[in-house]
């Protein structure tokens, strides 16, 4: 029996890169059907990977028509310079296409969404590590045939859908595959898993590419925070009285008023407004209040610190499991299992107790090393559960006490040295306390990464009060906070500061 022909035809190659919950697997299981649907023969592969956020997945399809009895040559992993269509489910997924060579010049199209999902490195770097957004669009123009990008995200939000039925939609309008917009809709159709929410959202994303709107690269800042009423007597109290701030600063304001209030209570609302009026006080109005913006910025930021009862309160609330259900696209009749992943040292909960109680453990090195490998045992919680939740609700519950708690005692002390020492140099030098308020942006996170920032912080106060009285001592205050966020371990802030003590002796 005679062995079939080879059919040598050069397929048509489709390669999609996208994260967990993204739904990947299901836009590719569309083309394959879609293919198949059309007499044509289609195989799909697919490589996990871990290399940031939820795990980054390549897919890809070879598809051609069916040729008789011929049999076809299909690869099973893309080859650089040789695919038709690249869909990327997030920005950087896209450059990281390009640099892997999946995208070429003279036969890419290149298919990505606008919005980021940032990766470990960039949220964990000590000041702004994201990733220069314009420079991807860039390199995306000069190396794909042609470039289509637009938020799916966020049309996928509108859909009620995932983003995957939104680059479906970008894909038949893109044309770049020879096949008809009804025979993609009938593909949806005939998956039967949520399709009328799944066709809402590939119609939002053939629209989008057939009519596109005008190119933003930069990200919505959602809407402004304005200072109205709310409807809750004691705080529209509060909002009253933030009205009477200067208007260069009320959005800030509304925005800090919330954050406080929402971590404590209306009192510390009013806390938090006291001090933003103290340095209206000194401020400056011919410098567009300067002082005032910056404060109420970072004070806001520094009375809702990240502690043990705000970690459990955000980890239990209902919001929160609403994300995570939308981002994993599940079913109302579908059951979720969560899993916290809790990296709490010894002196979180140390920090949580009483002062007294919480000070007394401190003091005594042996109990406290025993304390933290008992802490250290349990660092996962299931919040699925009655036990996991109903132990993380009741630390969130925590909150009525934690003024009275070491770790407040400890915050507000810091927090009230940083505020006169900036009163202090308003006196006399008005951008070097604009500058020392700044400066409190070294101070972020929780555990070890507040541990670093606060240290950070910590020296370059100390420098810059040796550096007072001089006339470029806000320049130098501000080289020192840009060297303390180039890094994380502070060797740039250490060069730096032997800098200042070269002229300072």
């Amino acid at each position: 029996m005679a062995r079939p022909a080879l059919d040598d035809t050069r397929p048509l190659t489709v390669a999609v890169l996208a994260m967990g919950g993204q739904g990947g697997g299901v836009l590719v299981d569309w083309i394959v059907a879609l293919a198949e649907g059309q007499d044509w023969l289609a195989q799909a592969t697919s490589v996990p990977g871990v290399a940031q956020r939820t795990g980054a997945t390549l897919y890809y399809v070879e598809m051609l028509p069916k040729r008789g009895e011929r049999r076809p040559v299909l690869s099973l992993m893309p080859v650089p310079g040789e695919v038709d269509v690249v869909l990327g489910a997030e920005l950087m997924e896209a450059g990281r296409a390009i640099l892997r060579g999946l995208v070429a010049p003279d036969r890419t199209t290149l298919i990505a969404s606008t919005h980021r999902a940032y990766a470990v490195q960039e949220k964990a770097a000590p000041g702004d590590g994201r990733g220069d957004s314009g420079a991807v669009h860039t390199a995306a123009e000069m190396a794909a045939r042609r470039f289509i990008a637009f938020d799916m995200a966020r049309e996928a939000e509108a859909a009620g859908s995932v983003i995957s039925a939104v680059m479906f939609g970008a894909l038949a309008a893109a044309q770049a595959l020879p096949f008809g917009r009804a025979a993609f809709e009938q593909t949806v159709r005939s998956a039967g898993i949520g399709v009328e929410a799944s066709l809402r959202a590939f119609a939002r994303g053939f629209e989008a590419v057939a009519s596109p709107p005008p190119s933003v690269m930069a990200p919505d800042p959602g809407p402004a925070v304005q200072l109205h009423p709310v409807g809750n007597a004691a705080f529209d109290v509060l909002i009253e009285r933030a009205r009477a701030l200067p208007a260069e600063v009320h959005e800030i304001v509304g925005h800090g008023l919330r954050r406080v209030v929402d971590f404590q209570d209306v009192d510390y609302g009013a806390e938090y407004l006291g001090l933003v009026e103290s340095m209206l006080a000194v401020d400056r109005a011919a410098k567009g209040h300067a002082l005032t913006r910056a404060a109420a910025r970072h004070i806001a930021v520094a009375m809702a610190y990240d502690d043990v009862i705000r970690i459990a309160d955000r980890k239990t609330r209902a919001a929160r499991f609403a994300r995570v259900r939308d981002q994993m696209g599940v079913a109302p009749s579908q059951i979720v299992m969560t899993t916290e992943f809790m990296h709490p040292r010894m002196e979180e909960f140390a920090g949580t107790l009483p002062r007294a109680l919480g000070s007394w453990i401190e003091a005594r090195p042996r109990l406290f090393r025993m304390l933290d490998r008992v802490v250290n045992r349990g660092r996962r919680v299931r919040t699925d559960t009655v036990f996991g939740f109903g132990v993380l609700h009741a630390v969130a519950c925590l909150r009525r006490f934690r003024r009275g708690t070491l770790r407040h005692t400890r915050e507000v002390a810091h927090r009230d040295a940083w505020l006169a020492r900036v009163l202090d140099a308003a006196a006399t030098d008005h951008a070097l306390a604009v500058e020392l308020v700044e400066a409190r942006r070294l101070i972020k996170g929780y555990s070890d990464t507040h541990a670093r920032g606060q240290a950070k912080f910590d020296r370059v106060m100390a420098a810059a009060a040796r550096l007072q009285g001089r006339p470029d001592a806000a320049a130098w205050v501000r080289r020192l906070r840009e060297a303390a966020l180039r890094d994380e371990d502070g060797t740039a802030l250490g060069q730096t500061l032997a800098t200042v003590d070269s002229f300072l002796r």
